[in-house]
């Protein structure tokens, strides 16, 4: 069975869900899955978790996001970009890129969120986007989410072009709405591009004909969906206890959640406090040590 990451580069007018579907005819696989959705329109940078892989996904990609995004002022849609109806239409005031990007300072950092209605997030087991698509208005709670950095890469009235990196979570449609009507008018994402998640970007990223082309070739080692955690070494007495179920002390250990390896060999996730590991999620057990079944 083929257990890995691919870091697929998205193109826009698929869902990431045909992406899912499209690995499992190329790899002949059920357990595929994805971190983090990018929108129909939107293009780039989209992990698919294949096989093991899958189990992990939870813990992956835990970091940032970095997009470039385009907009334009002066229109307002049910969706937040140019593919949706057109619900409002406002004049653009005479604003300079200097006040654009004083405006900007307000959205660097953390700020509050409220989720778009065209979104995959879920209320009473439903997602909020076909409510949307029935005409109902749910109302969502504001959300904190981090915006790392905020650029202003070109201004060319009503058009925009904005350099982002920012936490999971985030919705750079609606930031852009926001945007929009901070300064006095209202807005819509006309583009998106991701190109980076966590650790996967774009540059390494191949398409869906390549994968098709060589499926061998660029599937990852599962570790890499957690690779922004730091590693735990352990011996093979400790590794067998841990991927066993069982805690076990280990000195010097600062609390956290570590990739757990053993002779090189990735064995799962784990997590520790006040020096005692404990198995988080187990990919492989680890067998009893000769010693142990030698006094046996």
């Amino acid at each position: 069975m083929n257990d890995g990451v691919l870091n697929v580069l998205k193109p826009p007018g698929m869902t990431s869900h045909d992406v899912v579907s499209r690995i499992r005819r190329i790899y002949h696989v059920r357990k595929v899955g994805h971190a983090g959705t990018l929108d129909p329109d939107a293009a780039g940078v989209l992990p698919v978790f294949i096989g093991n892989a899958t189990r992990l996904l939870e813990y992956s990609v835990t970091k940032s996001k970095h997009y470039r995004a385009e907009g334009v002022f002066g229109v307002r849609t049910d969706t937040g970009d140019d593919s949706g109806n057109i619900l409002e239409r406002k004049p653009v005031p005479a604003f300079t890129s200097e006040q654009m990007e004083k405006c900007l300072e307000r959205f660097r950092g953390t700020i509050l969120q409220i989720p778009p209605m065209y979104s995959a997030l879920k209320h009473n087991g439903k997602k909020l986007y076909e409510y949307a698509r029935q005409g109902i208005e749910i109302i969502r709670e504001p959300r904190p989410v981090e915006i790392f950095r905020l650029d202003l890469i070109q201004f060319y009235p009503p058009h925009f072009c904005l350099d982002i990196v920012c936490s999971k979570g985030t919705y750079v449609r609606t930031l852009l709405e926001d945007i929009a009507v901070s300064l006095g008018t209202c807005g819509c994402m006309t583009f998106l591009l991701r190109t980076s998640v966590g650790a996967y970007d774009i540059g390494d990223s191949h398409t869906l004909e390549e994968i098709e082309e060589h499926p061998n070739e660029f599937l990852l080692p599962v570790e890499t969906a957690v690779s922004e955690m730091p590693v735990l070494c352990v011996n093979q007495l400790q590794a067998y206890r841990i991927t066993n179920g069982v805690k076990t002390t280990i000195k010097d250990t600062l609390p956290g959640t570590y990739r757990l390896y053993c002779q090189n060999q990735f064995l799962g996730i784990a997590c520790a406090e006040e020096e005692i590991v404990r198995p988080l999620k187990i990919l492989t057990q680890v067998n009893r040590p000769e010693a142990m079944v030698m006094a046996d």
